[in-house]
């Protein structure tokens, strides 16, 4: 196809020129009011500025920058208004987000200001265009069509009939050219700002920390399931005794059911990012962590005191994690050891302590996944984890802040 018949096969020309025409609403009902004719250049013109201090004032709203550009996206990017700038930026083309400072409601309001003058030329041009089409095609049959054409033609002929299409084919050129100068000036206009460019750079942070974080859970809820299970079916086929078979399964149950609730949790919030996650659970619920490891085999001696059901949200949560993960570690590399557990929820810190005896399974683990989860959780709370041998036992030291 030539290259100059482009502009009339592309949808975006089109969507480009409504899009114009839609900016032009304040002139054309200012036309309707007054009553001035399409024939009047200059008092059209008139009309086209008149609105300015009313658009800018529209303008400066912070909820016009979002609805400029959601239009801008579909209408002047039509199949592209999601595309990013450069492949791996997660910054988009066109911001449709409320205007977050000064700079972006004054930049908005010339924006719309701008939308308003050129869709003003444009309205006025298809009404031109429209009427010199009724023009010519009346000369060629002979008829006056009675528009406002500016162009007037003396006589009949059919000669005529070549220029009918004419103005349509000017109107439709000039619609792609001013289409074309408007989204490469909306890119500049409603692009995204050095302060939006640091909301995009926080949201998609937040995103990546909350994925991170639930894969940690998913690690330490699964991981601690498992270890369960297979300490518990061990020890049951091991003392061939149907009463502790009835507790290693009841064990193996609740605890894998625990994780079926956390997985389902995650898994609804990957697929579903707009629904809220279903409640976490916290530190007041360390019996049942304990009780899963009593019913493995281990021997815990827990001690918890301080006001542990009035720990900050995210600290009770991570504290929660950093304790299923500590006895998961026991089960899996020390077995059914004697564990001592101390909690102390005090008012500006929490400590968390878990030690077993040594075992030849439990030497050199300090760099698993488990302890650096640990210490990634503790880190991000502003606390330590420590973990290593000490006189005989494996200790696991966590100083959390509360405040």
């Amino acid at each position: 196809m030539p290259r100059f018949l482009r502009p009339l096969t592309r949808a975006v020309t089109y969507t480009r020129w409504v899009h114009l025409v839609v900016g032009a609403v304040p002139t054309v009902i200012g036309s309707f009011i007054v009553g001035v004719h399409t024939d009047s250049p200059a008092r059209w013109a008139l009309l086209a500025l008149l609105p300015i201090p009313l658009v800018a004032a529209v303008g400066l709203v912070p909820a016009m920058r979002l609805a400029e550009g959601h239009q801008a996206r579909l209408m002047l990017f039509p199949g592209r208004h999601a595309r990013r700038v450069g492949e791996e930026s997660a910054e988009p083309v066109i911001v449709a987000r409320p205007a977050q400072s000064w700079r972006d409601r004054a930049v908005t309001a010339l924006w719309m200001v701008l939308r308003l003058e050129a869709g003003s030329l444009v309205a006025y041009l298809t009404v031109q265009a429209a009427a010199t089409t009724l023009t010519f095609a009346g000369a060629v049959v002979g008829e006056d069509p009675g528009s406002d054409s500016v162009v007037s033609v003396h006589g009949a002929h059919w000669a005529y009939l070549f220029l009918v299409p004419l103005p349509l084919l000017v109107l439709a050129y000039v619609a792609a050219g001013v289409g074309a100068l408007m989204a490469r000036t909306a890119l500049r206009a409603l692009g995204p700002s050095p302060a939006e460019r640091l909301a995009v750079l926080e949201e998609r942070t937040e995103h990546l920390l909350e994925h991170n974080r639930m894969a940690r859970e998913l690690h330490d809820s699964i991981g601690h399931a498992l270890t369960v299970a297979v300490v518990q079916a061990g020890a049951a086929r091991a003392a061939n005794s149907p009463e502790f078979t009835d507790q290693a399964l009841a064990a193996i149950e609740d605890t894998g059911r625990a994780a079926l609730e956390d997985l389902d949790r995650v898994l609804k919030v990957l697929r579903e990012p707009g629904e809220p996650a279903h409640r976490r659970p916290t530190l007041a619920e360390a019996d049942r962590l304990l009780d899963s490891a009593r019913a493995s085999g281990a021997k815990v001696d827990a001690e918890i005191t301080g006001p542990v059901d009035r720990l900050p949200g995210p600290v009770t949560r991570e504290a929660y994690r950093i304790l299923q993960e500590a006895l998961t570690n026991v089960l899996r590399h020390a077995g059914s050891v004697p564990v001592t557990v101390r909690i102390t929820a005090e008012e500006r810190r929490l400590l968390l302590t878990v030690s077993n005896p040594l075992s030849g399974t439990s030497l050199g683990v300090g760099s698993g996944s488990g302890l650096r989860g640990i210490r990634e959780r503790a880190t991000l709370l502003g606390g330590k984890a420590k973990a290593g041998p000490q006189d005989g036992t494996w200790l696991l030291h966590v100083d959390l802040p509360v405040s």
